[in-house]
């Protein structure tokens, strides 16, 4: 779990990063192409090829296409459809898509871990509902599209991992993860990027370079492993938490407008989805032993 709170943390400065110093200025294509180039120069001084076979490599290289290069996609073009309270709104349902698509997965299904998602997605929708538009529909799908594929990378690399040594270590074979993105977002920035809105101060390289080595390289990782650490219910959850973690560093460090009252509630519903959560298993231990 204290990968995930980490990690959550971290994004949560990046997107206000993002947000700041990068969005309406910088090719999104671009920035997403540079941040998956950064975090494979990271880890690539550390792979070892010869520790995963070839259909290994060849999963950990799609799930790293699907999960940051296919959903960075569906997550850009969703902007276009739709306004971004809308966007951040439809984000909110990949705890259901956790839960759903783990259970699949595993060959089981856990019906209190869709109760706990449920209260995240209610935890969230407090915080972020502002209405809709009409029209909606297209984007709202678009949305899911990205959702999917974020939570279908978690799910697969949590598979992935079940069926490998607990002794590999991990980020000796992860750079497969980059390098299966970069089969997507090379070819994005190419064919939908905009060559003329590249990075044109310091300020804008440097957020860049700590989105692709921190946010993007070491995030990513840790996220990932720290979804093979935890159970499905605790994983759908922290998916969640974003929301409120990145709405506080806006308001703290850039002071932008927030509903605390909302805030603190659908904060407090979230938190009180992972303790029940966590109860739970305890609860199911005890039993078991």
């Amino acid at each position: 779990m204290g990968y995930l709170v980490g990690v959550t943390v971290l994004w949560a400065f990046s997107f206000s990063l993002i947000g700041v110093y990068l969005a309406g200025q910088v090719d999104s294509y671009f920035a997403v192409a540079i941040r998956v180039v950064l975090a494979a120069l990271v880890f690539l001084p550390f792979l070892r090829p010869r520790l995963l076979r070839g259909r290994q490599r060849l999963a950990l290289m799609g799930l790293g296409a699907v999960q940051l290069g296919v959903m960075y996609i569906f997550f850009y073009q969703s902007f276009l459809l739709l306004s971004v309270p809308e966007v951040l709104l439809f984000t909110i349902f990949t705890p259901l898509y956790i839960t759903l698509l783990d259970d699949a997965l595993f060959g089981r299904f856990t019906p209190f871990y869709l109760l706990t998602a449920a209260l995240a997605v209610l935890g969230a929708g407090v915080i972020r509902y502002d209405g809709l538009d009409s029209g909606f529909l297209i984007g709202f799908l678009v949305v899911q599209g990205a959702n999917l594929c974020f939570a279908l990378g978690q799910v697969g690399y949590r598979r992935l991992s079940a069926e490998l040594p607990e002794s590999l270590p991990r980020h000796s074979v992860f750079a497969w993860f980059y390098l299966g993105a970069l089969f997507v977002t090379l070819p994005a920035f190419a064919l939908l990027g905009n060559a003329s809105a590249l990075p044109t101060t310091g300020t804008q390289w440097g957020v860049l370079l700590w989105l692709g080595v921190v946010a993007s390289g070491v995030g990513y990782f840790l996220w990932n492993l720290g979804a093979t650490r935890v159970d499905a219910g605790a994983l759908a959850i922290m998916n969640n938490a974003l929301i409120p973690a990145g709405l506080v560093v806006n308001l703290v460090i850039w002071n932008r407008d927030a509903d605390l009252v909302r805030l603190v509630l659908g904060g407090a519903i979230i938190a009180g989805s992972l303790w029940l959560n966590e109860r739970w298993l305890k609860r199911r231990a005890l039993q078991a032993a």
